[in-house]
C-alpha cells in the first residue's frame, strides 16, 4: 500500500537533525510522498533544501500562514512568485485564522484573497488553515468563485454542511488527521457522509499525533494509523482508503 501525507512541516525545528529518520521511517510505512507546508519566506529556503536532496518524495507548497500576516503581508505575497520556477504543487498553508489574535484580522483576508487570485493565475491548488473564522472564509470563498479555486481544508474541523457549501463555489476536499482517531471527535461524522475522493490524509506532523500517540511527536509515519481508522468509520479496507485518497492527492496536486 502506498499513502501521501499531504500537510506535514519536515523541517520543523521539532525534527531537527533528524529529519532524514523521519524520512525514512516514513517511506517504511508506505508513506511514500510527502508535501510540506509553507508559513513565510523565513523557512522557505529551509524546506527547498530538503526537497532537493528527495526528489519524487517530498514536495513543496509556498504561501503565506494567516498567523504570519502583519503590516509587511504584501511584500510576503510579492515574494511568492519568485519561487515558482521551484515548482511548488500548492499556494499553501494559507488562510485565516482568529484563535489566538485578531490584529491582523483584515490583513488575513486582504491576504487570503491575494493569494487565491495568485493560485488561479497559476492554476495551482490552495492548502487552508481555518481556525474560528468559518464564516469570514466562506464569504471570501463565495466572493472567489469566479477563480474556480481548487484546494483542502487542512485539519478540517467544519461542519458536514459547510464543506458542502464550499462545493458549490469550488472543487474542495478535506484533510484529516490524528483527530479523527480522538474520542468523540466531531469529524467522525464529516468523514463517514463524504465519499473517500473527497479526503485527504495528512499528519501536520509535528502536530496532532493519533491514538495512541497521542501527546507525542508526531511524524508521517503515523499516517497508516490515521487510515486505519477511517476505513474503520467507514467500514472499508485500508487498501481501499490508501487507495482512493492517493489517488485523490495526485489528482489535486499534480503528483
Amino acid at each position: 500500500m502506498h499513502f501521501v501525507d499531504t500537510h506535514t512541516h519536515v523541517t520543523d525545528e521539532a525534527f531537527s537533525g533528524e529529519e532524514e529518520d523521519v524520512i525514512a521511517r516514513a517511506k517504511a510505512a508506505g508513506v511514500d510522498r510527502m508535501l510540506l507546508a509553507d508559513i513565510d519566506s523565513s523557512e522557505r529556503g529551509a524546506m527547498y533544501a530538503i526537497v532537493e536532496k528527495h526528489p519524487g518524495v517530498l514536495f513543496p507548497m509556498i504561501g503565506l500562514h494567516p498567523e504570519n500576516v502583519r503590516e509587511n503581508w504584501r511584500d510576503e505575497v510579492d515574494m511568492l512568485e519568485s519561487w515558482l520556477p521551484k515548482h511548488p504543487v500548492a499556494v499553501g498553508e494559507i488562510g485565516l485564522d482568529y484563535h489566538w489574535d485578531i490584529t491582523f484580522k483584515e490583513q488575513q483576508k486582504e491576504a487570503l484573497r491575494a493569494q487565491f487570485e495568485l493560485a488561479a493565475q497559476w492554476d495551482l491548488p490552495v492548502n487552508i488553515h481555518l481556525r474560528d473564522a468559518m464564516q469570514d472564509f466562506m464569504s471570501i470563498v463565495k466572493d472567489c468563485a469566479h477563480l474556480h479555486l481548487r484546494g483542502n481544508m487542512h485539519a478540517y474541523s467544519g461542519s458536514i454542511e459547510s464543506i458542502m457549501e464550499m462545493q458549490k463555489y469550488g472543487d474542495w476536499r478535506i484533510g484529516v488527521g490524528g483527530v479523527v482517531t480522538f474520542k468523540n471527535a466531531h469529524l467522525r461524522e464529516v468523514v463517514k457522509a463524504l465519499p473517500l475522493d473527497r479526503i485527504l490524509l495528512e499528519t501536520d506532523a509535528p502536530y496532532m499525533a493519533p491514538v495512541p500517540l497521542r501527546g507525542t511527536r508526531n511524524e508521517s509515519s503515523n499516517i497508516p494509523l490515521i487510515a486505519a481508522k477511517i476505513a474503520e468509520i467507514k467500514d472499508t479496507s485500508l487498501a481501499t482508503v490508501a487507495e482512493e485518497t492517493t489517488a485523490a492527492a495526485e489528482k489535486l496536486f499534480g503528483i
